[in-house]
């Protein structure tokens, strides 16, 4: 009898103990949802890699408040989605490649972050590429513009809301190559700049130019004497200059006077900040990437008027759409995979998404992940209450016009 009872009992355990294990694999999370929703409910945590000190602080910053911006715009103030909240995480790369390594490295094994954004310099991203890859993780890069970054160095974790050299060249080699004419280059000597010198006399030189001198300065350079004699030797009809930075070379080559030796001097046009030392350069024509009033939609109001009143009035400057855009793309992204972030599922929905952006919509071209985009030809000009020369409008191209060469 007592046996009978004590068995009774030992089945009784068996079926209340196999009834919670039932109830546990229904509600893992213990919140209504199926197996792995414990997961859907973790934060996503976004990494952003960019020059918050150093030379080309100004621009990381830019970038960061505009990926601020951004999230706040694509979420609509809830710093969420699909129910998990986003964590963003800023990292200091110097503009130093083995500083960027570390604290991209940081970020992926400390914070587990989901993705990576960034960085200022081509030269800092190239070298935190690599790392995308190793841990399968889909990096945004922005503002970077490399061409061998979604060229030969390409991995398929990685998407690019900002333009490439490419694009800068197109845009750049429009407004002042035709046949006959002579260009000289100058460009610091690294990566941004070599590529960007290549892809301006490829374009250039399909329209007619001829290339005749290409200068490499020092990235640090405050004296740009000797290069700039050089160029004044060889008597080119242009001088094209591509740079970024503080240490710009527009001081010295209107002391120079480059322009009153018959040398016409293009460029894109800068940050505000360089503007500010562009004055000799009224009425020259070139093409920028962006300046506050040129995009005509509904983002790029929104981003205009939301800056002005979080940063004592002050307009968003060169690289703060894109940081912008940056976000937007993640956003709009994890919409699509209704918040997962497992990246192959991201990689298949971002190849080939178009988004709307404070520039109009950008398309991530599915062969290397290059967000095609509209650039403006501008003339600088003065305007009343103004202090600096000011980007106006000739034309919008659009991102058919330039569309880079798929080099990867």
């Amino acid at each position: 009898m007592k046996t009978r009872r004590f068995t009774a009992l030992i089945m009784m355990l068996i079926a209340v103990l196999l009834f919670t294990s039932a109830c546990s694999s229904d509600d893992a999370s213990g919140d209504g949802k199926k197996e792995g929703g414990s997961k859907s409910k973790e934060p996503i945590k976004i990494g952003v890699l960019a020059s918050l000190s150093g030379a080309l602080e100004s621009y990381g910053k830019q970038t960061k408040q505009g990926f601020e911006l951004g999230l706040d715009y694509a979420t609509d103030g809830k710093m969420e989605v699909d129910g998990r909240k986003i964590q963003v995480v800023y990292e200091d790369t110097e503009t130093k490649p083995e500083v960027a390594v570390q604290k991209a490295t940081k970020l992926l094994e400390e914070d587990n972050v989901d993705f990576l954004v960034g960085s200022s310099s081509s030269g800092d991203t190239l070298a935190v590429l690599p790392l995308a890859e190793e841990y399968e993780k889909v990096m945004i890069v922005e503002p970077a513009v490399a061409d061998s970054i979604t060229g030969s160095e390409f991995n398929k974790y990685i998407f690019r809301t900002a333009r490439n050299s490419s694009q800068d060249a197109v845009a750049g080699a429009a407004a002042i190559a035709k046949k006959g004419v002579k260009i000289a280059t100058l460009a610091p000597d690294y990566s941004f700049g070599r590529d960007g010198v290549a892809a301006f006399k490829e374009a250039a030189e399909k329209l007619g130019a001829d290339v005749v001198l290409e200068e490499y300065a020092d990235p640090a350079a405050t004296d740009f004497t000797s290069n700039l004699q050089k160029i004044i030797d060889e008597k080119p009809d242009y001088l094209f200059v591509i740079w970024a930075g503080a240490n710009s070379p527009w001081n010295q080559i209107a002391d120079m006077k480059i322009q009153e030796k018959g040398i016409k001097i293009s460029t894109g046009a800068p940050d505000i900040a360089a503007l500010s030392t562009m004055e000799p350069l009224v009425g020259m024509e070139g093409f920028t990437v962006y300046y506050n009033d040129l995009p005509k939609n509904k983002i790029n109001d929104w981003l205009v008027s939301e800056h002005k009143k979080r940063y004592n009035g002050e307009v968003p400057d060169l690289f703060t759409p894109g940081g912008m855009s940056a976000a937007i793309a993640i956003v709009d992204a994890l919409k699509k995979t209704k918040g997962d972030a497992d990246a192959d599922k991201l990689i298949k929905t971002m190849e080939g998404m178009s988004f709307e952006t404070p520039k109009g919509k950008m398309t991530f071209r599915k062969e290397d992940h290059q967000a095609l985009q509209s650039m403006y030809a501008i003339k600088l000009e003065k305007k009343d209450g103004v202090p600096y020369p000011v980007p106006v409008l000739i034309r919008e191209l659009t991102p058919e016009e330039t569309a880079p060469p798929i080099r990867n």
